[in-house]
C-alpha cells in the first residue's frame, strides 16, 4: 500500500473573486466567463442568482447561459455597496445539475469620488485676551465617505485665512486650533474669523472648507477714564435728594461686564458729606446728587475732586496707570427760604393773675436769606383762650387778660399758643413757632378748715378729739400739705391746747393733715375778748370750737385750781434738777385714763366731803385706795395733813404743799411750768414705783347730785352763748389770777 500510486482527485468548480472599479462607464462590461468540467458542446446551461441579478438592485449583472460570460450592466457605487455575492449554476439540457452551485463574489474597487465634509459649517470658540501661545481654543473635524483604508479618506486640515496677524494655528491631523503668538487684545480685535480646510489623499485630494469663529473674552486690563478733566453743575439751595448732574467716563473693557462697571468716590471738597455720587448701570457714568440741604448764605459754591475705578480690580498683566481724577464745580443758587424760629418751642413762665398788657416775652424768627432784604411780620395763629396779644412787627407777646387757674385751656398747667412768622418775598414763605406758657401758681387762696366748726367732748383726765383737715384752691406748691398751728395772736392757747399730726396721708381732695385737740375750757363765742382757741392752717385762722353738748360729763372746777397749783411744784423740781427729760411737753395736758364717773348718779368716786369737812378725816387715817392703781401698789409714805379750814381751797392747797420730791426714776405728772402736782393723790403716784405714770386727777371726777361744788362747765364753758362773769376767779388767790386774766 505504501507503494500505491497517487489517485487523481476531481477538481472542484471554483470561481475566484472578481474586482471591478466603481463608476465604470463602459457598459455592458465583461466581468468573467465561467465553465464546467463536464461541459459538453452545446450541452450545458449557465445561470446566476443573488443581489444585482434577481434581487435588489435588479439588472446590474447578467450571464450568457450558453457561454457562461458574466456582464456588468450598470455603474457601481462603492459607498452604496462595496461587494456583491452571487450563486452560479450549471445544468444540462434536460435541467439536471451538472455541478454543485458555487459562489461568485464581485468586489467594487473604491475611487476617490467623495470630498471630505466638516461636521458643521461654523465652529465657535472662546479664549481670554492676553492668552499665552499654545493655548488651545477649539477642534474642527471632517469626514470622508471613501474607503478609510485608502488615501481617498486620509484627511489633512489647514487654515486658509485668519488675517495678517496669524494669531492662531491648526493641527493638520487632529484639526485642533491653538494660539500661535501673544498679544491677543479684545479691545483691539474682539473676534477672529478663520477659514479652515480639510483635504483627502493626505491633503492632495479633494478638499472642503468651514468657518472657525474665535471670541476673545474680556479681562479688566483697562482702567476707566473721565472724558474730560472738569465738570460744572449748579443746584438750588435747600434741595435735598435731587440729582445735580453727571460726570462721564470711558472704559475700553467689555460694556456691561464687571471689568467695565465703574465706581466713583468724592475725595475732597465735601467735608460735611452734602453730596453723593453713584454709577448709572446703563451708561457707566457718575450721577452726582445732594443728600443734605445746601445753604447759599453759608456757602455758594463747591469744588469737588472725584475719582473713578472699576468694581473689579485690574489684572496684574494690565499696564500700570494713575487713578483717574476729575474736578466737579457745583454752584449753589440762592432761593427764597422760609423764616426760622431758632427756639421752637419757646418755654416761658408767667404768674397767674398777671394783669392785662404785661409783656411776657418777645418771640421772633430769623430770615435765612441774608443776601436779600426782607421784612418779617408776626401773627397769632392759635390762641384758644384769647389770652395774648402780639406786636406784628416786634414779636412782643403781652397778656390780653388775666391768666387764671383753673382753665379748660391749660394742659398740665401749660398754655399753648402758635405764632406765625411771614416774609414779604414773592411768593411769601412762613414758619410756625410754638409758645408754651407755664402758668405759675400763686398763693392767693387761704386754706379752709374742714370742718369749719366742731364739737369737742371729753371726760376728766382725757381730752376731747377733733379731726381737722383743710382744703385750698391753690395748686402745689401752695396747696397741700398743710401746716397746722395754734393762732400766734393768742399765745396763751398753747398752755391748754395742743395739736399733733394725726396722719401723713390726708383725705382725697382735702388737706393731708388731721389734728388732735385736747378738751379745755373756752369762753363763749359771743364775747370777742374771750375768743376760743383758733387753729391755723397757715396763714388762715380756723373758726372757734363749738361749745360742748350737755351730754358730755362735767369736770369739777377744782381741776382748774389744781392745775394752777402745779406750777410752783414743777418749778421747784426744775430747780432741783429732777426733770428727767428736758424736752417734755411743758403744756398742761390732761391725759385719758379710760375711767370716769357716771355723771350726776355716780356715787363711787372721790368724796368731795374731804374738802368740805376735813376735820372728819384723821390725818393718820388710811388714804382711800386708788382705783386706777394695781392691786399690789403700796400705801404712800407720809400722808398729807388735812387743812383745818376747809372752806378756803387756796389755804388747803398752800398748806398741803408739794410734799417730798419724787424720785427722778419714777414717772410722774408735771405741769407746763415744771412744778409737781401738790395733791395727795399725786404724791401717791409719784412715791409708788409699782404704778404707771398716771395722773390721779381722775379721783376728782365725781359729780354727784346736789354737789356743793360747781361743775366745770360753770367755769370754762356754757351750754349757751350767753356772757359769763369770771371775775370771781381772782378771789381764789394768786394761783387763779392767771385764769382770771385769761377769761375774766
Amino acid at each position: 500500500r505504501q507503494h500505491e500510486a497517487p489517485r487523481r482527485v476531481k477538481r472542484a468548480w471554483v470561481i475566484p473573486p472578481i474586482s471591478v472599479s466603481e463608476n465604470h462607464k463602459r457598459i455592458p462590461h465583461l466581468l468573467v466567463q465561467i465553465k464546467s468540467d463536464k461541459q459538453q458542446p452545446g450541452g450545458v446551461i449557465y445561470s446566476i442568482k443573488g443581489p444585482g441579478v434577481d434581487e435588489e438592485p435588479l439588472g446590474i449583472f447578467s450571464i450568457d447561459k450558453f457561454s457562461g460570460k458574466v456582464f456588468l450592466n450598470a455603474m457601481l457605487d462603492r459607498e452604496e455597496n462595496d461587494r456583491y455575492r452571487l450563486r452560479a449554476f450549471a445544468l444540462d439540457l434536460g435541467g439536471v445539475t451538472l455541478e454543485d452551485p458555487t459562489d461568485l463574489e464581485i468586489i467594487v474597487v473604491d475611487q476617490n469620488d467623495n470630498r471630505p465634509l466638516f461636521r458643521q459649517d461654523v465652529f465657535t470658540g472662546r479664549v481670554v485676551e492676553g492668552a499665552e501661545p499654545g493655548t488651545c481654543v477649539m477642534t474642527v473635524d471632517a469626514t470622508d465617505a471613501d474607503d478609510p483604508d485608502t488615501d481617498n479618506a486620509a484627511l489633512r486640515y489647514s487654515i486658509l485665512e485668519q488675517g495678517a496677524a496669524g494669531m492662531f494655528s491648526i493641527n493638520a491631523t487632529t484639526g485642533e486650533i491653538c494660539t500661535a503668538r501673544p498679544g491677543l487684545d479684545r479691545e483691539t480685535m474682539g473676534v477672529y474669523n478663520l477659514t479652515v480646510q480639510a483635504a483627502d489623499m493626505s491633503g492632495d485630494g479633494l478638499t472642503t472648507t468651514a468657518m472657525a469663529v474665535i471670541y476673545l473674552e474680556d479681562i479688566n486690563d483697562n482702567a476707566p477714564e473721565f472724558t474730560k478733566e472738569e465738570f460744572s453743575m449748579e443746584v438750588e439751595e435747600q434741595a435735598a435728594g435731587v440729582d445735580v448732574g453727571k460726570v462721564f467716563v470711558h472704559d475700553k473693557d467689555l460694556a456691561g461686564s464687571p471689568s467695565w462697571l465703574a465706581k466713583f468716590t468724592i475725595l475732597e471738597g465735601d467735608p460735611e458729606g452734602a453730596f453723593a455720587i453713584r454709577t448709572d448701570p446703563h451708561t457707566n457714568d457718575g450721577i452726582l446728587s445732594v443728600v443734605k440741604p445746601l445753604d447759599h448764605e453759608v456757602r455758594d459754591r463747591f469744588e469737588l475732586t472725584v475719582s473713578v475705578q472699576n468694581e473689579r480690580p485690574l489684572e496684574p498683566s494690565a499696564p500700570a496707570s494713575p487713578r483717574a481724577l476729575a474736578t466737579v464745580r457745583v454752584r449753589v443758587r440762592d432761593v427764597n427760604e422760609a423764616p426760622v424760629f431758632r427756639e421752637n418751642p419757646r418755654r416761658i413762665s408767667v404768674l397767674e393773675g398777671t394783669p392785662p398788657g404785661t409783656p411776657i416775652t418777645t418771640y421772633t424768627a430769623s430770615d435765612p436769606d441774608t443776601h436779600q432784604i426782607q421784612t418779617l411780620t408776626y401773627a397769632l395763629l392759635y390762641d384758644p383762650a384769647e389770652w395774648l396779644q402780639l406786636d406784628p412787627h416786634a414779636g412782643t407777646v403781652r397778656t390780653k387778660r388775666e391768666l387764671l387757674h383753673p382753665s379748660a385751656f391749660l394742659q398740665g398747667g401749660w398754655y399753648i399758643a402758635l405764632v406765625l412768622a411771614r416774609d414779604d418775598a414773592e411768593p411769601p414763605l412762613s414758619a410756625t413757632g410754638t409758645l408754651s406758657i407755664e402758668i405759675l401758681e400763686v398763693n392767693d387762696h387761704a386754706p379752709q378748715l374742714q370742718p369749719p366748726a366742731g364739737v369737742l367732748c371729753g371726760r376728766p383726765g382725757r381730752g376731747g378729739t377733733l379731726l381737722l383737715g383743710a382744703t385750698d384752691d391753690d395748686r402745689p406748691p401752695h396747696g397741700a400739705p398743710f401746716h397746722f398751728q395754734l393762732s400766734p395772736q393768742h399765745p396763751q392757747l398753747a398752755r391748754n391746747w395742743s395739736i399733733a399730726r394725726f396722719n401723713g396721708e390726708g383725705q382725697p381732695g382735702r388737706g393731708d393733715a388731721a389734728e388732735r385737740v385736747p378738751l379745755t375750757p373756752r369762753p363763749p363765742r359771743s364775747d370777742p375778748r374771750r375768743a376760743g382757741p383758733q387753729l391755723h392752717p397757715t396763714p388762715a385762722i380756723a373758726p372757734r370750737a363749738s361749745p360742748r353738748p350737755r351730754a358730755c360729763p362735767r369736770v369739777p372746777a377744782v381741776l382748774a385750781g389744781l392745775g394752777a397749783a402745779r406750777v410752783r411744784g414743777r418749778r421747784r423740781a426744775l430747780r432741783k434738777g429732777l426733770l428727767q427729760r428736758s424736752r417734755d411737753d411743758m403744756r398742761d395736758n390732761i391725759l385719758n385714763y379710760d375711767e370716769q364717773g357716771g355723771g350726776e348718779e355716780d356715787q363711787d368716786a372721790y368724796d368731795i366731803n374731804q374738802l368740805r369737812h376735813p376735820e372728819l378725816f384723821s390725818p393718820r387715817a388710811k388714804p382711800p385706795l386708788r382705783r386706777d392703781a394695781p392691786l399690789s401698789s403700796g400705801t404712800p409714805m407720809a400722808p398729807r395733813k388735812l387743812p383745818s379750814s376747809p372752806s378756803d381751797i387756796e389755804d388747803f392747797i398752800n398748806e398741803v404743799g408739794p410734799g417730798p420730791a419724787p424720785s427722778p426714776s419714777v414717772p410722774h405728772r408735771r405741769r407746763a411750768d415744771g412744778d409737781p402736782l401738790s395733791l395727795q393723790g399725786l404724791e401717791a403716784a409719784d412715791s409708788d414705783p409699782s404704778v404707771p405714770p398716771y395722773d390721779t386727777a381722775l379721783i376728782y371726777d365725781y359729780e354727784g347730785s346736789g354737789s356743793v361744788a360747781s361743775p366745770l362747765s360753770s367755769i370754762v364753758s356754757s351750754l349757751t352763748d350767753e356772757d359769763q362773769d369770771y371775775d370771781y376767779l381772782s378771789e381764789w388767790g394768786p394761783r387763779f389770777r392767771r385764769l382770771a386774766d385769761l377769761y375774766g
